[in-house]
């Protein structure tokens, strides 16, 4: 393997620009479906990515696939940063990040005609809403991967009631409230920060329905109906079994057959089941072991499809 290449792509959006970092070697194939990686709440790309070269992202480049990831706006090196007043939530993401971000990387790859999605938490539900919703990704969307995503959290325990009925529904909008938006990098809480929309929608989704805010979009018809069809496309959902409030392995499964998935892999990353961790929520991406433990799987699931 050498080692990839990085550069900035910067796409228009609104007022301000939408980051991806363009992750290839000189001689990847172009014609090959490349991946788009997203990150989840309070977060940015560089879950996949580093300078240095460590990362899913750069170890799937550095194999020969040309991977895009994508810093939703306000986050990473997406302009503006989030500021007071910043009005956007995660209905702008399904419904016009998305779907401009998939458009760019398809016209880069004329020959690839679809795209596949990776993702991290919470970008997973905002991915797979996205498919739910739109026959344009039903139908562009190579394949699904995600690393501990889950639509909500039912599991019971203390570290949940701590993290998520506490910090995440109580502490985090009063923080919001103060600020204009979640400071969530100077609080300590996440790598990135999350407008008051975003965090007031994803507290919605998690422990109530998944209904579009903006419009009434009615996701879990949607991907019901999607799975009766078996228009989703090839899954493959990875859990941690030290991952036990944000990534559940109970909640990941609870939202595979909320969206009714067909084609779909599940995996717990655990040393009972021949891993080198019990991996946790980040860790299954950030693991300095990662790179020898699950990630040739992923390349091999990939070189597969």
């Amino acid at each position: 393997m050498s080692a990839p290449i990085q550069e900035s792509r910067f796409i228009p959006y609104h007022q301000g620009q939408l980051h991806l970092r363009l992750l290839k070697r000189p001689d990847a194939d172009m014609s090959r479906p490349p991946i788009l990686m997203l990150h989840g709440a309070m977060s940015n790309g560089r879950v996949f990515y580093s300078d240095k070269g460590r990362g899913l992202g750069c170890y799937l480049a550095e194999a020969g696939f040309v991977v895009y990831v994508l810093d939703t706006l306000g986050r990473g090196l997406s302009t503006p940063k989030l500021s007071t007043g910043a009005s956007h939530g995660q209905g702008e993401v399904i419904r016009e990040q998305l779907p401009l971000v998939q458009h760019y990387i398809l016209s880069q790859h004329p020959q690839a005609h679809r795209v596949h999605w990776c993702a991290h938490s919470w970008g997973g539900v905002l991915m797979a809403s996205a498919i739910a919703r739109f026959e344009f990704f039903q139908t562009s969307v190579a394949s699904l991967l995600t690393f501990g995503s889950k639509r909500a959290i039912k599991v019971r325990s203390f570290k949940k009631w701590l993290m998520v009925d506490l910090v995440w529904n109580r502490l985090a909008p009063a923080i919001a409230a103060g600020h204009g938006y979640l400071a969530a990098d100077r609080w300590r809480m996440g790598m990135d920060n999350e407008s008051k929309a975003s965090l007031s929608q994803s507290i919605d989704w998690v422990r109530g329905d998944w209904i579009d805010h903006d419009d009434g979009f009615d996701y879990a018809k949607a991907a019901s109906d999607l799975g009766v069809k078996q228009g989703w496309p090839k899954a493959w959902f990875i859990a941690g079994k030290g991952d036990q409030v944000l990534g559940n392995p109970a909640d990941v499964q609870r939202m595979i057959k909320e969206c009714h998935l067909k084609q779909v892999t599940y995996s717990l990353l655990s040393k009972a089941n021949g891993n080198l961790h019990d991996y946790g929520h980040a860790e299954m991406l950030t693991h300095k072991d990662a790179i020898r433990d699950h990630f040739p799987q992923v390349l091999s699931w990939y070189r597969a499809l």
